[in-house]
């Protein structure tokens, strides 16, 4: 019997450690694959066909602009008429082709008219980039249902809603690629931005298991995951409770060097891996200590941010009332604390009374005497 016991231990044993052995063997086989990716620059885009959603300004024009740079023909669409054209003149004036579609990615009609139009006039989509965002920042009792409707309108709806149109397409031609701007919000729940964290959380979780859905098509799905940005958007974003404070802590963290990452430098990363066809790329090093703090300790990492919690601007009474961020300025977020970032709101086209080809900038940077 101690025989037969003896036996079967050691069969286990031996069928634990081949199991071992294989995954370790996989789990290096990946590590290589994840490095040569990394090290090769991937297919060219030039030529390629590739539509922008939210790109008339911010990380979305950003990135048009590096698309521009590598010779892709470029798509952008946006709500504001205005900056959608502002946006195509200056790339078509480096030399680029671009056509530019008035589209709210929320509206289902609109995005279909949208996809449509860009079939009729190039023929085919290659790429799709959806990167249209809204934020509302503030605590949780100033947040309303509006707010959590159009988060998801705007950031998980305009994400499905382009992805839908353009998929038949990719599967027909067994070619394509699909990028989603997410966030690291939709991998670790940061305070004051609920609405927002839970539409990237939703848009997280379609890119990642469209990404393992579509794969036998021969379409590439990326999530990007940025954490912080200098692109500006600080100036368009809205703000509720004390919403100058909120402003304050916000446009700093949104413009310090070493906290947030530089949008050109952000966009060139996000090029290099559509091009490589990653699967996920993570952008800066504070956000990938935070979703693996996270994924190793989310207790910790909850209570963390509840500590943090207690330390951000509380509620103010029951006013539910946004203000725009260029509308809520105080000593703080108009000091050299948030000159990157306001310069970054000039480049990025975030001021609607600043235009590349001329204008003044809305608000201009003011340094101490």
């Amino acid at each position: 019997m101690n025989l037969k016991k003896t036996v079967r231990r050691a069969a286990w044993l031996g069928a634990a450690g081949a199991i071992g052995t294989a995954a370790a063997g996989v789990g290096v086989g990946l590590l290589g694959l994840a490095a040569w990716r990394r090290m090769s620059r991937g297919e060219a885009v030039g030529g390629k066909v590739v539509v922008i959603t939210g790109g008339s300004r911010g990380l979305g024009l950003a990135m048009a602009r590096e698309f521009a740079q590598q010779a892709a023909s470029l798509v952008i669409c946006a709500r504001d008429t205005n900056e959608l054209e502002w946006a195509r003149e200056e790339l078509a004036h480096t030399g680029a082709n671009v056509l530019a579609i008035q589209c709210d990615v929320g509206n289902h009609d609109d995005v279909h008219r949208m996809v449509r139009e860009t079939m009729e006039r190039c023929g085919r989509i290659d790429i799709l980039i959806n990167d249209a965002g809204v934020m509302t920042v503030g605590p949780m009792p100033s947040q309303t249902l509006t707010d959590y409707q159009e988060a998801m309108d705007t950031m998980f709806w305009g994400v499905v809603y382009p992805t839908l149109a353009v998929l038949p397409h990719m599967m027909e031609r067994r070619t394509g690629q699909i990028v989603n701007i997410t966030s690291i919000g939709g991998k670790v729940a940061v305070p004051h931005l609920l609405p927002y964290t839970a539409a990237k959380f939703a848009a997280t979780g379609f890119s990642e298991g469209l990404h393992a859905e579509v794969a036998k098509y021969g379409i590439k799905v990326t999530t990007v995951v940025p954490g912080l940005m200098r692109t500006g958007s600080f100036v368009n974003a809205w703000f509720k409770g004390q919403n100058r404070a909120e402003y304050g802590w916000f446009s700093v963290s949104s413009a310090m060097p070493g906290l947030a990452m530089n949008a050109r430098r952000a966009a060139r990363k996000i090029v290099a891996a559509i091009r490589r066809g990653e699967s996920e790329i993570i952008l800066s090093p504070q956000a990938r200590l935070l979703a693996m703090m996270n994924g190793v300790a989310p207790g910790t990492t909850a209570e963390l941010m509840a500590l943090a919690n207690r330390l951000m601007p509380a509620a103010d009474g029951p006013d539910q009332q946004r203000h725009l961020g260029k509308d809520s300025e105080s000593a703080v977020s108009d000091s050299l604390l948030t000159a990157f970032g306001r310069r970054a709101a000039q480049d990025l086209h975030q001021y609607p009374e600043h235009r590349s080809t001329g204008g003044e900038p809305l608000r201009p940077i003011r340094h101490p005497a």
